[in-house]
């Protein structure tokens, strides 16, 4: 990869070479931060991904015949080299994704933490055994590598979503390519010369970039034998017909539209620590990002004022300035988006309480796609800005009743992502973690993120296919498992204990029984 951020031509990384594709269409890469491009991405060809796939499938069989200890090694080693490039990688989402360099180090350690949960697969790779299924036969459960598997990640963690796939699909014996997104694409590039860099194989990981058309090869080839997605739902429906038609294995996440319920005995400054890192840290734009503050009459008011408070200290500005909280959102277009949602929410009747839009920027980054925190209150779960996914730092408060009516607005969101609930109160927290139909709870935290050793998704139009990502997920989603039954006999002419002896008695003779020898 060229150094230096300015005139960046990304190259796909295939078989082990850094490969730059011509005579195709390019999309100009941005620094969100400034809005100035900083470099051009291929949108690859068929052939090109055809390549890819030809790659990861030559390379599969004596990869996964490879012993697992030195799978792991490699992950080890992987897992040590993103210590060391900690602030390189850092400092490159921060530049293309316009994560704020402290959030972007926390993103880098977040995949350490991953890769760490997935040093352990030769534990949670254990098949089983069953013994004495009948006489002398034993049954067996292996769990083995699939093949070739593609994957494709969203703009918002380029860093994340690869730790999510790639180490639980190279460590159990599978290939991959991976597609990162256009709009932030650096990262990947960084992480092809450490896969260098430790010696992993040739075709192990390819890295191609691209439109539709590089996922569009997957579903029919036989070669390949399963998609994984992070990325809106309209997308991950789309992919899992395609899965569906080719017979292909899918791990597809979707969108969101998460909520943070706050009940009478919250703990204000506990939840307004959290509800600030929910709902505006990463600018809005992931999938855990509180969305809808729900909030009983007993607070609301109070609530509501320390809310608008909170949001107005919130500095916005350059994602590489460490004095800074939020960085911009992704794109122009993103910032649009955004500012469509803030006109309908005024147009169907919801208060805006603090308004975001064009926020006065110095310098170089009076051009960057920047939206600061903007909070509607007095909005009812009917109106647009609280059904659909916004992505972007926008809250919508809504009063509520009573736990019950927090319960049945989130039952009433066709996502199921996360849900928040802040209380000290046991039976509230109860009903909540039994009753909130999304796949993942949490209890006063605002970012309801499982730890990397459980599984991370949603459920309902936030999770389609099969398993979720990482942890013991993360290895049934890649593996299949193989039945054994074995049946065993001896030698010719031999007795095994727990068959029928010839005659029906012993046979005379030879050495006495150990059963004669207790006897006597």
């Amino acid at each position: 990869m060229q150094e230096g951020f300015q005139n960046i031509r990304v190259k796909n990384f295939i078989h082990g070479e850094w490969v730059e594709e011509t005579g195709v269409e390019t999309v100009p890469l941005f620094n969100p931060s400034t809005g100035e491009q900083i470099g051009e991405v291929p949108l690859s060809s068929e052939k090109t991904s055809q390549e890819a796939i030809a790659s990861a499938h030559s390379a599969f069989d004596s990869w996964r015949k490879l012993p697992l200890s030195k799978r792991v090694g490699y992950l080890f080693d992987l897992r040590q080299a993103l210590i060391e490039n900690e602030e390189d990688l850092s400092r490159t989402i921060a530049l293309d994704q316009a994560k704020h360099i402290s959030e972007a180090r926390g993103e880098v350690r977040r995949i350490v933490e991953i890769f760490e949960s997935a040093c352990t697969i030769p534990s949670l790779l254990q098949g089983e055994t069953l013994q004495g299924i009948s006489v002398n036969i034993n049954g067996r459960v292996l769990k083995e590598p699939l093949g070739v598997f593609g994957g494709v990640a969203p703009f918002n963690f380029p860093a994340l979503v690869y730790a999510w796939f790639v180490p639980y699909a190279i460590g159990v014996g599978n290939t991959f390519i991976f597609k990162p997104s256009t709009q932030s694409p650096l990262f990947m590039q960084k992480i092809g010369d450490i896969f260098n860099a430790v010696g992993l194989p040739k075709g192990v990981v390819n890295i191609i970039h691209g439109n539709r058309t590089v996922p569009g090869t997957w579903y029919e080839d036989p070669r390949i034998s399963g998609v994984c997605l992070v990325g809106s739902t309209p997308t991950a429906k789309k992919m899992a017909e395609a899965c569906g038609r080719g017979g292909k294995r899918s791990m597809l996440l979707g969108g969101a539209k998460n909520i943070l319920v706050a009940m009478e005995d919250a703990q204000a400054d506990i939840f307004i620590e959290n509800f600030i890192h929910s709902c505006f840290g990463s600018a809005g734009q992931r999938c855990l990002a509180g969305s809808i503050v729900a909030v009983v009459p007993e607070i609301y008011d109070s609530l509501l004022e320390k809310m608008i408070a909170a949001g107005k200290s919130i500095k916005t500005g350059d994602a590489l300035d460490p004095d800074v909280y939020m960085g911009p959102v992704i794109s122009a277009q993103a910032k649009k988006k955004i500012e469509q949602y803030i006109e309908t929410g005024i147009k169907e009747g919801s208060n805006l309480v603090l308004d975001g839009r064009n926020p006065e920027m110095p310098g170089k980054n009076k051009n960057g796609y920047f939206v600061a925190p903007t909070i509607f209150e007095g909005v009812t779960p009917c109106r647009t800005i609280a059904r659909e996914e916004i992505f972007g730092p926008v809250v919508s408060v809504m009063k509520i009743k009573d736990l019950d009516d927090a319960l049945e607005i989130i039952r009433a969101q066709p996502f199921g992502n996360g849900a928040c609930i802040f209380t000290q109160n046991q039976y509230y927290t109860e009903q909540f973690i039994s009753e909130a139909n999304v796949g993942m709870v949490g209890v006063n935290v605002g970012v309801c993120a499982p730890h990397p050793y459980l599984p991370f998704g949603g459920i309902k139009d936030s999770h389609l296919g099969t398993d979720k990502v990482q942890g013991k997920d993360g290895i049934d989603f890649f593996t299949q498992n193989k039945i054994a039954t074995v049946r065993y006999a001896p030698p010719s002419g031999k007795y095994v204990a727990g068959e029928p002896k010839p005659g029906g008695r012993e046979e005379k003779g030879g050495q006495p029984s150990v059963r004669s020898c207790v006897a006597s």
